[in-house]
């Protein structure tokens, strides 16, 4: 729109000012003064009165001049100007602090709504696993069939993206308590001490434009909680935002697993890439054409009571899952290991079918079963300390439990009867063993995109 044609100085005349009407075709024109202020608006409505009243065409507009009328500043709303539109205001004269016409809004000219910077979030929640431990292993399920029973909970792993003009990248995390710059992608692949998993995700990605990145977690390192590949997913979230062609949950935990187990080669299982991702109360099968996500379907009141049955313990201990994980595929070799995997296959089957019978006390005494067999598979899943914590909860209400993740150390998962809960919560505070309340999420990974606000 040429903001020319509606202006005119207040000492032209009547016919000039016709001339401009014409010329802008709205029926309207803006009078100004010397400092190219909009003092006044005449409508040819307003110039036709005056012309028939006490004025000619060679009359100066500045007669005509309604200097009563609605105006609006740069910081206006969208939403005022269209409420002002539809009060029957044809046409919107949009000034500067000096009142200098710097734009016109009528129902056919609303400004555009430019593009914001935005950035993208996303969090993902962690597992625990309460069955089938060992049986999501490639090396296992390459031969047989593999069935785990997991839940995820309400400790998150958080990240922030936001996109640069550069190609620089930087990444910091709050769980490393450091940060990554680097001048490129390729610059960024240079090896540095803690950032391999987010290095792996990011070559996993390969993003053509540089970034920053923000990390953190609700939950400790290496705590059995599959926390490596919550923080995994939760970047591909951010990531997946960008995209016009969105991965979908099963491509997504298989970029995780692809980031973790094959660019940062670390050994371990299936299931924490798809426990985080899917979200939820699910019984998974691996096998090597596919791996299926079966939710849980339980009555409200059993999910609440199996909640409110669970504790979670710190043992105040870390582990290493990649070397146990190694262990375990050596071990595996071993025929009698491996009729143990299938015997905790054949378990998580019957977990299966009590939870969804509701069969809530059977559950917690197959949990007891299944950490017997998992104990068994590898001399680095336990040692004293664990063993005497988990004993000594039995002693104190607990009638099943096991540890975490792949073993060593990190949290313990107990079932205990209500009865017993405070009994056993007393025997745990007393000995320094904190518990962690939670409850389950029904949701695996979210993303979502928020525009930058102004400052």
């Amino acid at each position: 729109m040429n903001l020319q044609s509606f202006l005119i100085s207040q000492e032209a005349s009547i016919k000039d000012a016709l001339a401009s009407i014409e010329s802008n075709t709205h029926g309207v024109i803006f009078i100004i003064d010397d400092q190219n202020s909009v003092i006044g608006i005449a409508t040819d409505g307003d110039i036709r009165r005056k012309l028939v009243t006490d004025a000619d065409l060679n009359s100066s507009i500045g007669l005509c001049a309604n200097k009563s009328f609605y105006w609006a500043d740069e910081t206006v709303s969208r939403e005022s100007l269209i409420k002002k539109l539809d009060e029957k205001i044809k046409i919107i004269p949009i000034l500067n602090n000096e009142k200098n016409l710097v734009d016109i809004v009528t129902k056919d000219s609303m400004p555009i709504l430019a593009e914001e910077a935005v950035y993208t979030r996303s969090k993902s929640p962690v597992r625990v696993s309460f069955g089938g431990g060992g049986s999501d292993l490639t090396h296992y399920f390459s031969g047989d069939i593999g069935a785990v029973i997991n839940a995820t909970i309400s400790f998150y792993s958080h990240a922030t993206l936001r996109l640069r003009s550069d190609s620089k990248i930087s990444i910091t995390s709050l769980d490393l308590k450091d940060s990554l710059h680097a001048n490129n992608l390729e610059d960024l692949m240079e090896p540095k001490s803690g950032f391999g998993l987010i290095q792996s995700v990011i070559k996993t990605i390969r993003p053509n434009f540089g970034f920053e990145l923000d990390l953190y977690s609700d939950f400790p390192m290496s705590s059995g909680l599959g926390g490596s590949a919550v923080v995994a997913a939760s970047i591909l979230g951010c990531f997946n935002e960008l995209r016009q062609d969105r991965w979908d949950l099963h491509e997504l935990a298989e970029l995780a697993y692809q980031a973790e187990r094959l660019y940062q080669g670390i050994e371990g299982g299936w299931q924490d890439q798809y426990a985080t991702v899917f979200g939820g109360l699910n019984f998974m099968e691996f096998k090597m054409e596919q791996n299926l996500v079966h939710p849980l379907r339980l009555s409200q009141n059993n999910l609440h009571e199996l909640e409110e049955s669970l504790i979670l313990c710190d043992t105040d201990t870390t582990h290493n899952s990649g070397n146990i994980h190694s262990d375990q595929r050596e071990q595996m070799q071993n025929e009698d290991i491996k009729k143990l995997v299938q015997a905790n296959v054949k378990l998580c089957f019957e977990m299966r079918d009590q939870l969804l019978r509701g069969r809530l006390n059977d559950f917690g005494h197959s949990l007891h079963k299944a950490w017997k067999f998992k104990r068994e598979l590898s001399s680095q899943i336990s040692n004293k300390k664990l063993d005497k914590i988990y004993d000594d909860a039995l002693s104190n209400g607990a009638i099943g439990g096991k540890l975490l993740g792949a073993g060593g150390g990190g949290y313990f998962i107990f079932f205990v009867p209500h009865s017993q809960k405070l009994k056993l919560i007393e025997h745990l505070n007393k000995n320094n063993l904190k518990t962690r309340p939670f409850r389950f999420e029904s949701e695996g990974l979210k993303s979502w995109t928020v525009r930058e606000p102004k400052l």
